[in-house]
């Protein structure tokens, strides 16, 4: 991002590790298959570990602020940010957002709908997207205009089919952007493999993401040019 021209993107959306996958510390420090995956047949352990995901809560807070901040400056005026995160770490995640200096607007839920059944227990059937706003953001009062969903039942992506460990629906990707102008310019600043990206193609808007690792960024980069690929044919 040091590279990249300030004030460039209408929305940020993004998936970084939510180093959880445990209450521990010697839970957090696992790898991120045993943490988040299965081995079973066309389980996603198949897929490479990712870094990053073994803070504990405040390391994970001022690492978000950081990276978060970096993206502000990098956005428009108004720009929308909205950032997944788990139950865990939901509330390091909104902290970190409003040390960065984006305006905090609230959380969206996403419903797996395939979460463990464990006897005398609520079960952990969501996932969250903190929002915010770089600034202002002007209410468009026009008749027609539509109110975003704050809350979205997609399943996750199944294993056998997925590209990464702990990859997102496309499907639910594309809601997200939907809050973002019509040719808008989307970034993913933990990029995994480009389901953000494909996003973008399907909703046309312009696209750019981030990825620390080589073996996953190339996963991301030959999927989005099958799918571009495709839409040419």
């Amino acid at each position: 991002m040091e590279h990249m021209e300030d004030g460039l993107f209408d929305m940020v959306l993004t998936d970084p590790p939510y180093s959880s996958g445990g209450l521990y510390a010697g839970d957090r420090q696992k790898s991120t298959a045993s943490k988040y995956t299965d081995t079973t047949y066309n389980g996603a352990s198949r897929f490479p570990d990712f870094s990053g995901d073994n803070m504990d809560q405040r390391s994970f807070t001022e690492f978000m602020r950081m990276v978060l901040a970096k993206a502000r400056q990098k956005s428009k005026d108004g720009a929308v940010i909205a950032v997944f995160v788990d139950w865990r770490n939901l509330a390091a995640m909104t902290d970190a957002l409003q040390a960065a200096g984006w305006i905090y607007r609230g959380i969206v839920v996403w419903n797996k709908g395939n979460a463990r059944n464990i006897p005398g227990r609520f079960r952990q059937d969501c996932e969250f997207i903190v929002w915010g706003t770089n600034g202002q953001k002007p209410v468009d009062w026009k008749p027609g205009a539509a109110a975003l969903q704050g809350f979205y039942s997609e399943k996750s992506v199944p294993s056998r089919i997925k590209h990464h460990q702990t990859e997102k629906p496309v499907s639910l990707l594309e809601k997200l952007i939907a809050i973002s102008p019509a040719d808008g310019y989307v970034c993913d600043l933990f990029m995994g493999s480009g389901s953000t990206g494909v996003a973008c193609i399907n909703t046309n808007r312009n696209f750019t993401g981030i990825e620390l690792s080589k073996q996953i960024f190339d996963t991301a980069k030959t999927r989005i040019d099958e799918v571009m690929a495709a839409i040419w044919e």
